[in-house]
Parts: C-alpha cells; sequence; structure tokens
C-alpha cells in the first residue's frame, strides 16, 4: 500500500473515531437526568425516579465487570460506602453486562450497591457517556440531586478511583 492510500484510510478512521464520540447526546450539569428503567443484578425493575427520591445518587458507568480498573472503582465506592450512606447519597453503577456477570462481581467484591444492566448500551448513550479512542465503553460519573438535577460530572477512564474521591467532595458541599 503506498503512503497516499494509508494516510486516507488513518484520516478516514480518525474522522469516525471523532464523529462516534461525537454523537452522543452531552448532558451538562444543571440539566435534568434523563429517565431511565434498567434491571438490577436480582432482575428487578429500577427507575431513576425511585433511585433520586429524597436523596442524592451517585450513579457511575463503567466498562466491564471484573477488570482492573472496574474493581478498583466498584472497591473505592464499597470503601467509602458509609461516607456515601452518612451523607444522604446512594451510589448505583450501570454497565453492560448482564445481571448474572453483576451477581458474580458483587459477590466476589462485597459490593453493597446495586449495578444495572444496560445490555444494549441505550442509557450510556442517552447520557453521552462517551467510548475512550472510539472503542471502550466510557467511565463517567454523576451526581443528581433529587430534584433529578445533575450537579457533577467527572469524566476519566484512567483514574476510575478519583471518581470516589469527586464525588465525596460534591455530596459534603451539597449537605
Amino acid at each position: 500500500m503506498n503512503l497516499g492510500k494509508t494516510m486516507q484510510y488513518l484520516v478516514l478512521i480518525i474522522y469516525l473515531v471523532i464523529a462516534n464520540s461525537c454523537s452522543n447526546m452531552k448532558l451538562k450539569i444543571g440539566d435534568k437526568d434523563p429517565s431511565f428503567s434498567l434491571e438490577n443484578q436480582l432482575g428487578e425493575k429500577v427507575t431513576l425516579e425511585s433511585l433520586t427520591k429524597d436523596k442524592i445518587l451517585i450513579l457511575y458507568f463503567y466498562p466491564k465487570d471484573d477488570t482492573p480498573g472496574c474493581t478498583a472503582e466498584a472497591c473505592k465506592f464499597r470503601d467509602d460506602y458509609e461516607i456515601f450512606k452518612d451523607n444522604g447519597a446512594e451510589v448505583v453503577g450501570i454497565s453492560s453486562d448482564s445481571k448474572e456477570s453483576h451477581i458474580k462481581f458483587i459477590k466476589n467484591h462485597n459490593l453493597p450497591f446495586q449495578l444495572l444492566s444496560d445490555e444494549n448500551g441505550k442509557i450510556r448513550k442517552k447520557y453521552g457517556v462517551p467510548k475512550t479512542m472510539g472503542l471502550i465503553p466510557g467511565r463517567v460519573t454523576y451526581i443528581i440531586n433529587n430534584n433529578r438535577q445533575i450537579i457533577h460530572i467527572f469524566n476519566s477512564q484512567f483514574n476510575p478511583q478519583k471518581h470516589i474521591e469527586e464525588a465525596i467532595i460534591i455530596i459534603k458541599k451539597s449537605k
């Protein structure tokens, strides 16, 4: 393949990656959180409205159960879970993993919060969670008040534990 053709393919790939990451609606601080209904690890339907009733919601999207970064993030949320509860907040994770995968992940790491299955990625897309390099499902945390208003967004694929640190700062300020 000649250099010209290689450059054309490279430009096309870059365009497709950028177009894919920009195609999602991006939510901003102050926006009303979009409604959803998903099943948790037990197969129970969970709605956004039920999660935000009388409490702050820490809603975190993560790529995949039992991977190193996602496990570190979930375990940090677990370790600091009482801080969230004491400050009137609930933690909920969402990934495209199955309910069965979530059950195993919860048992393996003794997670005290529920995980929701977004197997078709519909809710991830509704929230505008970007993919990393156009391939890897993103890692974004939304903090939502009981009026369903987004009060903070943190996006970092490669610093999973920072999501928890950011969330704690925000919920303590919101008290």
